[in-house]
């Protein structure tokens, strides 16, 4: 018969073995067994004011989806020049949006940026005119607003080309990115610009326009705004990367579920008022998608060369790695 000494040892014994195997497992000793390491932070730059189109990320970001794929999206406002593509190059940030011709012509010029994902899936690019102007054949002649970009006399060349016209007979202006006001004032009677943005601010205030808007004249309805990384980032980070598209794909989920909520989210981050925001929400919630699809891809690439958006055609495979 053991000794009550020997018992007593054993008991201990017994013990610290439960507590050497509950540390393995969970933690023991007095410390917090529900504690863990936070998860790791990406940092994700916008490319423009917050608007509709980033309602997605903040929805992830306010109810913890980000959070619950194992990760936290740290969301990057633009400064006062907006470059989310040099933030994402320079590692400033792991993750951009981008225009997909912005994208299309940093692949081709060999710069290390990736698409792994979008966030709308049609082209937010329109001609918006004014009233008297009923098609996009009929600015010919007239003051048409460019912004000074390359992009906007191509584009004009697609959507005027498609309607039978010719852009150069139009009379180019260029006025920056005052597009609204330029508009209103009649200095201009049509400028290339979105019909998510611009075109929803001018139906607010109540100006007459027409919008011409691109898939409705021969562009592949392609996804106007992407999510980034550098390859080498995804090559290094593809399950926090993997987990963030996972996220902002949840967060197009709680955007439709709570349109509301996404409006209070970009009002608070833009200072818009939500009468405007709730506008650019309505109009966008139809076509917000995390989606990239081959197909879709290999028409916007003809597309843009063929109307000289782009160069020359992008390498699919480098420029995009669907998640």
């Amino acid at each position: 018969m053991r000794s009550a000494a020997a018992i007593a040892r054993l008991r201990d014994l017994m013990r610290r073995a439960a507590c050497l195997l509950g540390v393995l497992l969970a933690g023991c000793g007095g410390g917090s067994t529900g504690s863990s390491a936070p998860p790791p932070e990406l940092k994700l730059a916008l490319d423009f004011t917050p608007n509709a189109v980033h309602a997605p990320i903040y929805a992830a970001v306010r109810e913890g989806l980000d959070r619950k794929q194992g990760v936290r999206i740290r969301i990057e406002p633009p400064g006062a020049q907006p470059d989310s593509l040099k933030n994402v190059l320079s590692g400033a940030t792991d993750l951009g949006i981008l225009d997909i011709h912005d994208l299309g012509l940093a692949s081709v010029k060999g710069k290390d940026v990736v698409a792994v994902a979008a966030l709308v899936q049609r082209p937010l690019a329109a001609i918006i005119a004014s009233s008297d102007v009923s098609r996009p054949r009929d600015l010919e002649g007239k003051p048409v607003g460019v912004s000074g970009l390359p992009s906007d006399p191509a584009f004009l060349d697609a959507i005027m080309g498609a309607d039978g016209g010719d852009y150069k007979k139009a009379r180019l202006v260029t006025i920056g990115f005052t597009a609204v006001q330029s508009l209103i004032s009649g200095r201009i009677e049509g400028v290339p610009a979105f019909w998510n943005a611009e075109g929803v601010v001018l139906h607010q205030r109540g100006v007459p326009i027409h919008e011409f808007r691109a898939d409705d004249y021969g562009a592949p309805r392609y996804p106007e705004v992407v999510l980034v990384a550098r390859r080498a980032t995804l090559d290094r980070r593809r399950a926090d990367v993997e987990a963030a598209v996972r996220a902002i794909a949840a967060g197009v989920t709680a955007v439709r579920r709570d349109p509301g909520a996404a409006v209070a989210d970009i009002a608070k981050a833009s200072g818009s008022s939500p009468k405007l925001v709730r506008a650019q929400v309505k109009a966008v919630l139809p076509i917000l998608g995390t989606a990239l699809r081959r197909p879709v891809l290999e028409r916007w690439a003809d597309w843009d060369v063929r109307f000289g958006i782009l160069p020359r055609r992008p390498d699919l495979d480098r420029a995009f790695a669907p998640l």
